[in-house]
């Protein structure tokens, strides 16, 4: 609603909906749907001084709720109860030797694995975290050792050695698989600081 110099002196009334977003409506219409009567009454510069004072949240109520919701959500996790301790952090739990694994697709695992070496990056699965934790590793090919594996027949163990970020923290990860089942152990080590 546009307002002229003029309507400032017509009376006006602060209205709100059920967003909680305010506005101002002329004294003399009927309320629009949805829309009800709170706080003064007066000019246009009366009103909107008022509704500057206590609208201090531009969001609609159903984005404060949500955003609330999920940042409870985020710090209990989604599907721990408020009273149960937090559970460590990933890198923490992956910081232990468990099973790691390769997958792919392709039904020659050995040359799958063998050209993402070849590109610098491999993915590696842990398969016994929640869901199974996927993470891709800029491999460090001089740190990795691939003397001893056999590609082309899948014989042989490959270790694996390379840098990722999770959750904004530097990590290194090493996993040593058995060609033949794309398979091994592997952990990850946080960098300091």
């Amino acid at each position: 609603m546009s307002v002229d110099i003029d309507d400032d002196l017509k009376p006006y009334r602060v209205v709100v909906n059920s967003e909680e977003q305010y506005s101002i409506w002329p004294l003399d219409r009927e309320l629009p749907q949805g829309w009800s009567e709170v706080g003064p009454t007066g000019s246009v510069s009366n009103c909107l001084t008022y509704i500057a004072e206590v609208w201090t949240d531009m969001r609609p109520l159903s984005l404060r709720r949500h955003m609330e919701a999920a940042t409870t959500d985020a710090r209990i996790g989604p599907d721990e109860p408020p009273d149960r301790p937090a559970r460590p952090h990933l890198l923490d739990r992956l910081a232990t030797e468990q099973a790691a694994e390769f997958t792919t697709s392709i039904a020659d695992g050995a040359r799958a694995l063998k050209e993402s070496i070849d590109r610098g990056f491999v993915l590696i699965r842990f398969p016994q975290t929640a869901g199974g934790t996927e993470l891709g590793i800029a491999l460090d090919l001089a740190a990795s050792k691939l003397e001893g594996a056999d590609f082309a027949t899948a014989n042989g163990t490959v270790h694996l050695v390379g840098d990722l970020i999770l959750d904004w923290r530097e990590a290194r990860c090493m996993v040593a698989l058995d060609l033949s089942t794309m398979q091994g152990l592997g952990r990850l080590e946080c960098s300091p600081g």
